[in-house]
């Protein structure tokens, strides 16, 4: 079993050759790798966070590679620990020399190489990082899109755990003005008066909602919606996707049945990204390749987060069986939008109507109407940015959520009526200290090694 206070080691850039390439080390005392890889009386010459000159040397004091050597001592680093970070040039070969050789020099303090995160979980073990700026890390490598990069950097910096420790304070200083009450019952303090109890409720609760809320659009910034494309063969599915790309990414001809299996395009709009799928057209066949791409439409119907079901303007009554089988595979509750495609060829103009979208894949004409539909669907609007947002994850929605169920509870007991004197006030704190933990689980206050283990394995090693 590895443990935390290991001296750890790893590349800490990209796979492949590139003009740069960092070997980073992280640990309690680095001095055998700093004079084994820079050779005699190091520390004398490395300034703290400075970037200096070095060659790094091997076993024999020939050199690897040259380049910089920044040392940054704990516990104002990355990690919180003494961190050495070599920047060489970005051969995949010279790096794996340049961490073999620290590995090496490393052996007497036991430097080994980093899991997937452990660095990160460093800066998170030390205090460093909360488990939700952590996280932000992550999302912040894995955006895809400007916005998501931009909420990313926010709730790195801390800002959503500002908010979240914000309402775990006020939940606090109500706690502590209940518990008073309890203690010192011969006072006769009417708390809900003297204390504004279901004022104070409220306004947690209101905080709490905006935070969801935001948190729901930072969920849709950070993950996108899978929009599933359906409909007949021959209604213009691959050349709506064509058109929302903006490129020739599926094959148009005027053959029904052109195709055959799930074509997948990411395409940004206003910051969302969506998983656009185009699929096989839904009809009765006896072909058995294309028996097997209409089972896989139903497929990703049934994983959908919308679903665009295409009909022909010409005809657009004439999909009434594909609708039926089509709700039948879908989840529940998952929006579905009916789009009324190529009006060119009938003189129709483009236009939106609730839940129905007019327009022509081939002209572009309405193509904005569905993009704000879509961005509607995802509780989104154009003029919102990564600015408003906080990019959550499932987790952190679960534990919202639940501390949204604990004070929906803590109200009900103060709305009731009761006639047992103050055990409803301690029923009142109970709720109160549950949702407060609750909300501590995204920080990492109250957090489990099990769930800490899930969350970092999921970083690239060197992070």
């Amino acid at each position: 079993m590895f443990s935390d206070s290991d001296p750890i080691a790893a590349i800490a850039t990209a796979p492949g050759r590139g003009g740069i390439g960092i070997v980073r080390v992280s640990g309690a005392d680095l001095a055998p790798v700093l004079e084994g890889v820079l050779g005699p009386a190091p520390a004398q010459r490395l300034q703290p966070r400075r970037a200096t000159f070095a060659r790094f040397l091997d076993a024999t004091g020939r050199p690897i590679d040259e380049g910089l050597a920044l040392l940054f001592p704990a516990p104002h680093s990355y990690t919180g620990e003494i961190v050495l970070e070599l920047q060489g040039h970005g051969g995949p070969v010279v790096l794996q020399l340049l961490l073999a050789r620290c590995l090496e020099a490393g052996r007497p303090i036991g430097l080994r190489i980093a899991t997937p995160g452990e660095f990160t979980r460093r800066a998170f073990l030390n205090d460093r990082l909360d488990l939700a700026q952590a996280e932000a890390v992550a999302d912040l490598i894995d955006a895809s899109t400007e916005a998501a990069a931009r909420s990313a950097s926010r709730s790195l910096t801390g800002e959503f755990s500002r908010r979240i420790t914000a309402l775990v304070e006020a939940l606090l200083e109500l706690r502590t003005l209940v518990e008073a009450t309890l203690d010192f019952p011969e006072e006769e303090i009417d708390f809900l008066q003297a204390a504004d109890a279901r004022g104070r409720l409220a306004a947690i609760r209101q905080q709490l909602d905006d935070v969801m809320a935001r948190s729901r659009q930072g969920a849709v910034l950070r993950d996108g919606l899978n929009v599933v494309l359906v409909g007949a063969p021959n209604v213009g599915k691959s050349s709506l996707l064509n058109a929302l790309a903006g490129e020739e990414v599926a094959i148009v001809t005027p053959v029904a049945g052109t195709t055959r299996d799930r074509i997948v395009q990411p395409v940004a709009v206003h910051g969302i990204l969506l998983n656009v799928i185009d699929t096989a057209g839904l009809r009765p066949t006896e072909d058995p390749v294309e028996r097997l791409g209409i089972e896989r439409t139903l497929a990703e119907v049934a994983r959908a987060d919308v679903i665009l079901h295409l009909v022909d303007a010409a005809a657009p009554a004439a999909d009434a069986e594909v609708l039926a089988q089509v709700t039948r595979h879908a989840g529940r509750g998952v929006p579905l939008l009916t789009v009324t495609n190529k009006i060119d060829l009938i003189g129709l103009a483009p236009r939106r109507e609730g839940d129905r979208v007019w327009l022509s894949a081939k002209t572009g004409a309405g193509l904005d109407g569905l993009r704000e539909a879509l961005l509607e669907v995802a509780g989104w609007s154009a003029s919102t940015t990564g600015e408003d947002v906080f990019l959550a994850r499932e987790r952190h929605l679960q534990a919202l959520a639940r501390a949204q169920e604990h004070l929906s509870a803590a109200a009900a007991q103060l709305d009731a009526e009761h006639g047992y004197g103050n055990a409803y006030l301690e029923l009142f704190a109970e709720e109160l200290r549950l949702a407060g933990q609750r909300l501590g689980e995204i920080t990492g206050e109250v957090t489990a090694d099990d769930l800490l283990g899930r969350i970092f394995s999921r970083f690239c090693i060197g992070k």
